[in-house]
């Protein structure tokens, strides 16, 4: 439930804001920008510049990852109190890779309630266009540091065996780095790079890891990238778990199941599954070796 446990408390809102093109700002944003009583916002030198263009006198204060447990106790007050707060990110969506997910828990733990305003997400936007499959996706948002060595290969190795097209953000310093550590963890896949999305002059650009590799060799990244990467398909990863069975021997691959309680006759028929081969092969081989 998502109910103020006092109907005198303030709301919190979510609004969405564009990523490129001002007029993706939608008309429910800018209502809920001129009612509220405070704009949170992610960095108050970008926004003014978005509340200027829209005549909109708001006061700001700032909300960004350096401040993201101390302000959200400070505005949580202040909705105690009644007002009304809305929480923009420079672009996109609050709470998609940026600290706006923190304050929204601590809202839920307070009897705040928070609604979102839907609008764009760089996320969204580069997964539609990129030609890979859309049914099933999963978000990564930015690659932990290299600075932090471990969880960045943690991650990479997490994302090795994933069936389902991968999305990742990029910052131009940091991109040849992830594409690199990325070829090398998941071996070369088909992908999309996107750049400067809703604007002008944006950038759509079908490749492969390794192709992409290549590309930024002769090219400096400019602009904030979102990568989309295509999974493993499930059939090369049934095909990869068939080659481990296969370097067992069908003794050893009868005793893995038989050692869990399964019957031999139920053991035999998993074996010849994982084998790929049918059960009569797998008992010819057991007999021979008896």
């Amino acid at each position: 439930m998502n109910n103020n446990t006092n109907s005198k408390c303030g709301m919190l809102y979510l609004c969405a804001t564009p990523i490129g093109n001002l007029k993706d700002i939608t008309a429910r944003v800018l209502e809920t920008l001129n009612m509220v009583d405070i704009i949170a916002a992610e960095d108050t030198r970008n926004s003014i510049h978005l509340l200027t263009h829209f005549d909109i006198h708001t006061p700001m204060t700032s909300y960004h990852e350096y401040n993201k447990v101390d302000k959200a106790y400070y505005l949580i007050d202040q909705m105690k109190e009644g007002k009304n707060i809305a929480l923009i990110t420079d672009a996109g969506t609050p709470g998609i890779s940026d600290p706006g997910e923190v304050l929204v828990k601590m809202c839920h733990e307070s009897g705040i309630t928070v609604t979102s305003l839907p609008g764009p997400a760089a996320c969204i936007t580069a997964l539609t266009l990129s030609g890979l499959p859309t049914r099933r996706f999963c978000f990564e948002g930015f690659l932990p540091g290299s600075d932090d060595k471990k969880a960045r290969k943690d991650i990479l190795e997490d994302l090795k065996d994933e069936s389902r097209t991968m999305i990742i953000y990029e910052a131009p310093h940091h991109l040849k780095a992830a594409l690199a550590d990325l070829y090398e963890t998941l071996g070369d896949r088909n992908m999309a790079i996107c750049r400067e999305l809703t604007k002008r002059f944006e950038e759509v650009m079908p490749t492969t890891l390794k192709a992409a590799i290549d590309y930024y060799n002769e090219n400096d990244p400019r602009g904030e990238y979102v990568m989309v990467i295509e999974g493993k398909s499930l059939n090369d990863q049934k095909k990869e778990k068939q080659k481990e069975w296969l370097s067992m021997s069908i003794e050893e691959h009868m005793e893995y199941y038989e050692s869990q309680g399964i019957s031999h006759k139920d053991a035999m028929k998993k074996v010849a599954l994982d084998r790929g081969v049918q059960k009569r092969e797998i008992y010819q081989a057991l007999i021979k070796k008896d």
